[in-house]
């Protein structure tokens, strides 16, 4: 049985061989001109289609894998600064479970914006380019059996011219047939020469019908697959780059809410100071002190009593601020304070004229007023001359700025 396998495997062997050889004498053939070469124009432009679309589409496919790679660099880099920031943060200071849980929905942000590009783009992309090899073999394929087809159709061409030679020369035989064999015996040479042809001819004729079998499948099939996979390019670049615009906005987005609660967060950090700095300044201790060429110190932050020190509305973006402190502060601010630190941009006015309020953001005056000045939190909120601050008898009364508003400056005057 093995032997049996062997030669048949021998006998595939060798016919392969064949094949191939006759394919390469065709080729030659055609190429120096001796041989006729079928020919295909609109097929030919389908295959041109197909190789310009696989390189896009590859090119695609590789510049989409830098993108991706690109992300998940910012990924860690942008993980490693805010765990950063987190470690340095002070756990005493203001906003510290505010910088920890930014630092958690940056990373989470990050992650989802990186798996949503490969469930929604690449996935995609790694099918439609995975049915390209299989048409590259068959197209290839394709072309084999058309050879075939030209080098059976060219051999059945032979028989035919050689079948009216043959029928000449046995018409008349050789001198020496005639000679060598009696008058019956060239009825039987004949008749075996004539069948030998006819044999020869029968199996041209069935070489060829095979061939051009073969080769209208695979072409039939092409010419219907090629046209369909060329239209379905649309469908996937409009996929793939509707897919990453609408990723990256919603990413961007989300984003730009973290980092603005982060921007919010640094904002109330310096009210928080400021506020802080007035209690100090306003303390009867401090009024009693004598005068020093150096700022008071401030209290330490263990006698400093925060209660609701900040909350963050998801959809709105906006800080609330309630700030109490445990040392009751006494009388009233008034133009003989000394100033706050000059970075702090922290001062008071006077209001010289009553100002009704027209809006839910804006502060009642009445003539004779204290307003604690407060800097805006993003200098382009600030309108050409308005200013933002709190009254003096509402910070003395509630210990908090939930009462801010913004006021025209001409009403007032600086103390």
């Amino acid at each position: 049985m093995a032997e049996v396998g062997k030669g048949v495997n021998a006998g595939k062997l060798a016919s392969n061989v064949q094949k191939r050889i006759t394919r390469a004498q065709e080729k030659v053939l055609q190429k120096l001109g001796k041989a006729d070469e079928t020919k295909d124009t609109a097929f030919e432009e389908e295959v041109a289609k197909f190789n310009k679309q696989l390189i896009d589409g590859s090119k695609l496919q590789k510049d989409f894998k830098a993108y991706l790679a690109a992300v998940k660099t910012m990924h860690e880099c942008s993980k490693r600064l805010h765990d950063c920031l987190a470690e340095m943060y002070d756990p005493e200071w203001f906003g510290k479970e505010e910088v920890d849980s930014i630092a958690e929905d940056t990373d989470l942000l990050w992650q989802d914006f990186h798996q949503n590009l490969v469930d929604n783009a690449l996935i995609s992309m790694d099918t439609y380019l995975a049915q390209f090899p299989d048409i590259k073999a068959r197209i290839a394929k394709r072309e084999r059996k058309l050879v075939d087809f030209d080098s059976a159709r060219h051999h059945f061409a032979s028989i035919q011219k050689s079948k009216k030679k043959d029928e000449v020369k046995i018409s008349k035989p050789l001198a020496l047939v005639e000679m060598a064999a009696p008058g019956w015996a060239q009825g039987i040479i004949t008749a075996h020469q004539i069948a030998q042809t006819n044999l020869s001819r029968s199996q041209a004729e069935e070489d060829l019908g095979r061939a051009q079998k073969v080769f209208e499948e695979i072409n039939y099939e092409l010419q219907e697959e090629l046209p369909t996979l060329w239209d379905s390019r649309v469908g996937l670049y409009v996929n793939t780059f509707q897919s990453v615009a609408g990723l990256e906005l919603k990413f961007h987005k989300d984003m730009g809410k973290v980092i603005g609660v982060l921007l919010t967060l640094s904002v109330l950090c310096v009210f928080v100071c400021i506020c802080m700095c007035v209690l100090v300044w306003q303390s009867p201790e401090s009024r009693e002190r004598p005068p020093v060429s150096q700022s008071p110190r401030p209290a330490s932050s263990q006698e400093m009593k925060q209660d609701n020190i900040i909350n963050l509305s998801e959809d709105e973006g906006v800080a609330e601020i309630n700030i109490s402190t445990q040392p009751q502060v006494r009388g009233q601010m008034t133009a003989s304070h000394a100033p706050l630190s000059t970075h702090t941009n922290l001062f008071l006015v006077k209001a010289v004229h009553d100002y009704g309020a027209t809006d839910s953001d804006e502060l009642d005056l009445k003539a004779g007023d204290i307003v604690l000045v407060l800097p805006f939190a993003s200098p382009d909120e600030q309108d050409d001359g308005w200013l933002m601050g709190v009254k003096e008898s509402h910070w003395l009364q509630n210990k908090n700025l939930l009462a801010t508003g913004v006021f025209p400056e001409n009403f007032t005057q600086k103390l």
